[in-house]
């Protein structure tokens, strides 16, 4: 044992070390004990070039974009997100793929009793020692720094200016859609969130922004200027020029900073997803030109073939069709029941809903009940196995109160029960064309993902 932290075997038992700390939901709003350990770390946050990613929704499947061009252009790429699905690995991205079990578990051996030693100058001091949080985004960073790494793509937790990946200088800060999310911890108002999140743009660096709210957009520019980053938005130097459905999702042309792309084979489904193509593709023409050189779009088609964003609008089994959403706010839930509307022809959705109590709930609902209004819906109330989840009965006695007709409800507490009972009921339609819908947190669709057939992304 070092630094009061033990030696550890398996990726499991890290977890658990993980789990011991203070949970994900309570990052603590401070920079300085980062930064302490990526001192006495020798400084991995300085390691490797970073495209920063952060917004409200989003910014996982746009990091995921950024990440695939940058490796079709040849480069090493680590990639950093959160929360994972069904493993802690899938937060640690190297070249595309989960770390390896095996540098998971030396590289956190070897920090150890350096985190130990913030743990004990925090203590000290009487603070909170290194957070579940805090432990990883560090992890993720000694990792990188040991592959090592030609750029990083890395999302942050919340927010931005305190949250624990912003040890990081990003050369390139993307901000994804900006909505009312986390309003407890960042503020009520759309400008007050942007003011959070424009924490992440770097004095030289290069802000390439989805299209805001106006008060929201205000914010972000003027932080742009306040720094002298140079910046882009979407829909005044770049955007979505045209999409169809094709088969598995769609094509997309995009006017980008430097160049026209035309027909991307974007495999995913929405015009959420477009936006976040664009987004993608004017932050790889920041990253390699400084926006002001074409892209080689045959290498563009290239990476976007194979883009995969598991959990978000992802068919994970048919006859029925089963589709995981992992949409767990209201602008989430509206831009993926558009998708999901537009994509699929189902002349009945079970939908599986369980929600964290941290979220809206009662505007989840309102949501849902006004975007799907024009489908034969079911709902069955479900929750995860996260102490955080609302009860299912809670859920349902809401959904009832907002006006669901008492026989589209139904309440199954384990979410395995949930799912066989949703698919009997889609199965029951007869023309095969009943579909089921799990959705309302990311807790309840990594654990339907495990249920299912599926292991770590």
């Amino acid at each position: 044992m070092s630094g009061g932290l033990p030696e550890l075997a398996t990726v499991e038992e890290v977890y658990a070390e993980l789990l011991g700390r203070a949970p994900e939901n309570k990052m603590e709003p401070r920079l300085a004990p980062l930064f302490r350990a990526m001192d006495v770390l020798g400084e991995p946050n300085r390691a490797f070039p970073i495209v920063h990613v952060t917004g409200t929704n989003g910014k996982t499947s746009t990091a995921r974009m950024i990440e695939a061009g940058l490796r079709a252009h040849g480069l090493r790429t680590g990639r950093y997100t959160s929360p994972h699905l069904v493993r802690v690995t899938e937060r640690i991205s190297i070249d595309g793929e989960p770390v390896p079990d095996a540098t998971f578990v030396r590289i956190w051996n070897e920090i150890a009793p350096y985190l130990g030693i913030v743990d004990a100058e925090l203590e000290a001091a009487g603070q909170p020692r290194l957070t579940y949080f805090e432990c990883v985004t560090i992890l993720g960073f000694a990792i990188f720094a040991d592959e090592p790494v030609d750029v990083a793509v890395i999302e942050v937790g919340l927010g931005g200016i305190t949250d624990a990946t912003n040890v990081g200088d990003g050369a390139v800060s993307v901000v994804t859609p900006i909505s009312l999310d986390h309003t407890d911890l960042l503020g009520d108002t759309e400008a007050d969130i942007a003011a959070e999140k424009a924490g992440i743009i770097k004095p030289g660096g290069f802000l390439v922004s989805a299209a805001q709210p106006a008060d929201a957009a205000q914010v972000l520019l003027e932080k742009a200027r306040e720094v002298g980053a140079a910046y882009r938005f979407e829909g005044v130097e770049f955007g979505v020029e045209s999409r169809s459905l094709a088969v598995g999702g769609q094509l997309v042309t995009v006017q980008g900073l430097a160049g026209r792309y035309e027909d991307i084979a974007v495999p995913l489904h929405g015009a959420h997803q477009a936006q976040n193509a664009a987004v993608a593709i004017a932050a790889l023409e920041a990253f390699f030109g400084g926006g002001e050189r074409e892209l080689d779009t045959g290498l563009l088609r290239e990476a976007f073939a194979d883009v995969t964003s598991p959990g978000r609008l992802e068919v994970i089994r048919t006859a029925p069709t089963i589709v995981l959403d992992a949409a767990h706010n209201p602008d989430g839930i509206r831009a993926s029941s558009a998708a999901l509307s537009e994509a699929f022809d189902f002349s009945v959705l079970v939908v599986v809903l369980g929600v964290l109590r941290e979220k809206d709930a009662e505007e989840i609902l309102r949501t849902l009940q006004e975007e799907l209004a024009e489908l034969p819906v079911e709902y069955c109330f479900t929750q995860s196995a996260s102490p955080r989840a609302i009860p299912a009965e809670e859920l349902a006695e809401l959904a009832i109160d907002l006006g669901f007709g008492e026989d589209a409800v139904h309440v199954e507490s384990k979410l395995d029960d949930a799912i066989e009972y949703a698919v009997e009921r889609a199965d029951a339609v007869g023309d095969f064309g009943g579909g089921v819908l799990v959705t309302g947190s990311i807790t309840v669709v990594g654990e339907a993902r495990l249920l299912l057939g599926k292991g770590a992304v």
